[in-house]
């Protein structure tokens, strides 16, 4: 470490390249901001976000002999088993390539079979057939995680939406809303991810701690319907709007045994839910409209990048985030 030091500090600017190979594979991203050990309290390293450099404000000095960069917050989840519920297809096969890309053993949690086993099988992973409103499935894909490899991580994904607007048209009882499918949407979207948390991150507590005393990082999928929701909504709106409330609470639950909690809420992400062809496209051309920049749908990528983000980030907790491209739905 103290050539890394040497070299900063005799060339003021290193090539990011020759630093990982000095101190392992990082993001270029990641150096932002951080202090660079055996420099003074007010020296920093800088990344310049258009090039792959390095620059060190500050004069240098080799006080430390032998003292390294001090490391982003980050929880490391090379190897460790992480779930992804609903993770077949869409958002979920987003984030679970996005969490295997980190090194983690993803186990598919999906009902549907055949795709779930592809990508499972493509990530290296596990893929277990779930029911989330079935707690004994949960329970069989928490230990199939455990087996596999120390569980550090969980992902919500799974979801079913239903439009129908609260009263029918005629006046009679019978075409108001259907009572039993908004108790289903409930059952999926809400209660299932909350049976989901409580058996993984029991399983979580019992995992040794990592040196940051974190033992795992959950991310839930809310939707800007939780907070836009539009007519016809109601049972949706509803099952999102739980989650997004119970955030913060299961957070402050889950603190005492170092496990993390946030939620993204999704705007309009482009996935085979809007089906293919012209139909298709012209239909989500009209839906992009009420996006502010960029205007059009958001890729399921990107939102896979925010939830590795949540997940590694050890100062990401007890939040909700949009990523939705700054849209603000309107009532239809």
């Amino acid at each position: 470490m103290p050539q890394v030091a040497h070299a900063i500090a005799t060339a003021g600017i290193l090539d990011l390249d020759d630093l990982r190979t000095e101190v392992g594979e990082l993001r270029a991203g990641e150096w932002a901001g951080h202090h660079l050990a055996g420099f003074e309290d007010d020296e920093t390293v800088e990344w310049a976000g258009h090039a792959s450099t390095l620059t060190v404000r500050g004069r240098a000095t080799t006080r430390r002999p032998g003292a390294g960069i001090r490391s982003l917050g980050r929880m490391d989840i090379t190897g460790a088993s992480a779930i992804v519920t609903g993770g077949a297809s869409g958002i979920g096969a987003a984030c679970a390539r996005g969490l295997a890309a980190r090194g983690a053993k993803v186990v598919i949690a999906d009902l549907q079979e055949d795709k779930g086993k592809e990508l499972a099988d493509e990530l290296g992973g596990a893929f277990c057939k779930v029911d989330v409103t079935v707690t004994d499935d949960i329970v069989n894909c928490v230990e199939m995680a455990r087996s596999i490899a120390p569980l550090r991580v969980l992902v919500n994904s799974a979801g079913i939406g239903w439009p129908q607007r609260t009263i029918g048209k005629d006046g009679q009882y019978e075409s108001a809303h259907n009572i039993d499918i908004y108790k289903k949407v409930i059952a999926i979207n809400l209660i299932g991810t909350f049976d989901f948390i409580r058996i993984a991150a029991t399983a979580m507590s019992t995992t040794e701690p990592m040196d940051s005393g974190e033992r795992g990082a959950i991310v839930n999928m809310a939707s800007v319907a939780a907070f836009d929701g539009q007519i016809g909504q109601a049972a949706y709106s509803s099952s999102k709007g739980g989650v997004v409330g119970m955030t913060l609470p299961v957070a402050r639950d889950l603190a005492a045994v170092g496990i993390r909690v946030n939620t993204i809420a999704p705007g309009l992400i482009d996935t085979p839910i809007y089906g293919q062809g012209e139909g298709a496209d012209a239909f989500k051309a009209n839906l992009q409209k009420g996006v502010l920049f960029p205007q059009r749908l958001g890729y399921p990528e990107e939102l896979a990048s925010m939830v590795v983000e949540c997940v590694t980030n050890s100062y990401m907790n007890g939040e909700t985030i949009r990523v939705d491209g700054g849209i603000r739905m309107p009532p239809k």
